[in-house]
C-alpha cells in the first residue's frame, strides 16, 4: 500500500483526493452478496458523486437528491432509468426537468411532490411510477395517515402509480437490532395497506445508514460484521417486496485517500504541530471533533531513518483553532515537503468541507483502477475566484 501511495503522490500534486475504484467495486460486491441476488442495490451519490463515473455493473439504481446531482448524471451520460429521483425540496421546474429526463423513479415527501409529479406527467402524457416516503421522525417524509390518505385517494391521480414506499431514517447504525426493527416496521406497514386498504405496495426502498468505522484498526471486520447482522432479515423482506438498499457512506468510504503536504513544523508550549496544506475546509471524517480521534495515517517521507516517534498534532490551513485534523499522531522524522494520506475518505468527505473558507484552493480529485490507471477527474480549483465580488 506505501510503495502504491508513494508512486501516486509523484503524479498527483497536494492537496489532493484520489479514489480506488476497485476498493469500490469489492465493497459493493460485498453487499450485493450478502443480501442476495433478489434484492437490488442503489448507490446514493451524494456520498460522492465523482465515483459514479466508475459504477459497478452489480447496481441497480441510483439515488439522485438535488438538480446540481441530476446534472452530475447527465454529463455522465448515466442510464437514467436507473435514477431514484429523491430528495425533500423539489420544485415545479426540478420536477419537470425530472421528467423530461425520464428519470426511472420519483419519490414524494409530501402532498405537495405527489401533486408536482402527477401534474408535470400529465402535462407531459406520460404515466410514472412513484415512491411515497414514509417518516421516520423527521422533516424527511410523510406520517401514516396522510401516507394513507394518499393510498386511498390513488385513483384521483392520473399521471402517477404508487408503486411503494421509501424508508430512511439516519446514518452511522452501529447496532443490526436497530435496522432490524426498522425493517419490522416497513414489513408491517406493507402488511398492513394490503390487508386494511387492498392495495399492494410492490416496491421498497430502504436505506439502512449501516455504519462505518473511521478510527479503529479493524474496521473492515467489524463493517462486515454488521452487515452480516442485518443480511438474513434484509433476505426476507425481498422474497416478499421488490426491495432496493439504497447507501453511499458504506459503499465509499473505504475507497478514498486524501494526500495533505506538510508546510511547517514547529513547537509551542511543548506540543508539536504540523501545518498542512489542506484542512478541515477539505477533510471532514463523521465523529471528527477537534482531532481527538485518530483515523488511519500513511506518512510519505524521504527519510527512512527510524528515529523514535514523537507525537504531532496536525492542523491545517485555515485562520482557526478548529482547524485541527488529528492529535496526538505518532510519527518518525515529520517535516516540511512530507505527504500525509488520511484513509477511508471515500464518502462525504470532499463534499461536506467548508470549501471556499479562507479563498484556499479546492482539492484535485482523481480517480484510480488497476484498469485504467490515474486519471484526474477535477483539477484544483482557486475558490478566490467564487469570494471576488463584482461590481458594474
Amino acid at each position: 500500500m506505501k510503495q502504491f501511495l508513494n508512486e501516486t503522490l509523484h503524479k498527483l500534486g497536494t492537496p489532493a483526493y484520489v479514489f480506488d475504484t476497485d476498493i469500490f467495486a469489492k465493497r459493493a460486491e460485498l453487499v450485493k452478496k450478502a443480501f442476495g441476488e433478489k434484492v437490488q442495490i442503489c448507490f446514493s451519490i451524494k456520498a460522492n458523486p465523482f465515483i459514479l463515473a466508475d459504477l459497478p455493473k452489480c447496481f441497480s439504481k441510483i439515488e439522485v437528491c438535488s438538480p446540481g446531482e441530476l446534472t452530475i448524471c447527465e454529463k455522465l451520460n448515466a442510464d437514467m432509468d436507473m435514477v431514484i429521483f429523491s430528495g425533500v425540496n423539489k420544485t415545479a421546474k426540478d420536477v419537470e426537468r425530472a421528467m423530461k429526463d425520464c428519470v426511472g423513479t420519483f419519490t414524494a415527501e409530501s402532498i405537495m411532490h405527489v401533486n408536482l409529479i402527477n401534474d408535470s406527467a400529465v402535462n407531459n402524457g406520460k404515466y410514472v411510477p412513484v415512491l411515497l416516503r414514509l417518516t421516520g421522525g423527521s422533516q424527511f417524509g410523510m406520517d401514516e395517515d396522510e401516507l394513507l390518505s394518499i393510498i386511498k385517494n390513488r385513483d384521483s391521480y392520473k399521471g402517477i402509480e404508487i408503486v411503494g414506499i421509501h424508508y430512511f431514517t439516519g446514518t452511522q447504525k452501529r447496532k443490526p437490532a436497530a435496522i432490524i426493527k426498522e425493517l419490522d416496521r416497513v414489513d408491517a406497514f406493507v402488511d398492513m395497506v394490503k390487508s386494511e386498504y387492498n392495495f399492494e405496495l410492490k416496491r421498497v426502498e430502504y436505506g439502512t445508514g449501516l455504519a462505518v468505522d473511521y478510527f479503529k484498526d479493524n474496521a473492515d471486520e467489524l463493517e462486515e460484521e454488521r452487515l452480516n447482522g442485518i443480511a438474513e432479515r434484509i433476505r426476507e423482506l425481498g422474497e416478499k417486496v421488490e426491495l432496493t438498499i439504497e447507501m453511499g457512506r458504506f459503499f465509499a468510504a473505504p475507497c478514498g485517500f486524501y494526500f495533505t503536504k506538510v508546510i511547517d513544523t514547529k513547537t509551542c508550549c511543548g506540543v508539536n504541530y504540523a501545518i498542512v496544506d489542506g484542512g478541515l475546509n477539505q477533510l471532514k471524517y463523521d465523529g471528527q471533533i477537534q482531532g481527538m480521534q485518530i483515523p488511519m495515517i500513511t506518512h510519505l517521507s524521504g527519510d527512512d531513518s527510524n528515529d523514535e516517534e514523537q507525537p504531532w498534532t496536525l492542523c491545517g490551513s485555515l485562520c482557526t483553532t478548529a482547524d485541527v485534523l488529528a492529535r496526538e499522531v505518532k510519527l518518525c522524522n515529520l517535516k516540511p515537503d512530507d505527504t500525509l494520506v488520511f484513509h477511508r475518505t471515500g464518502a462525504y468527505s470532499a463534499m461536506e468541507g467548508m470549501a471556499v473558507f479562507l479563498s484556499r484552493e479546492m482539492p484535485r480529485i482523481t480517480l484510480y483502477s488497476k484498469d485504467k490507471g490515474l486519471r484526474i477527474v477535477r483539477d484544483f480549483i482557486y475558490s478566490d475566484t467564487m469570494n471576488t465580488p463584482k461590481f458594474d
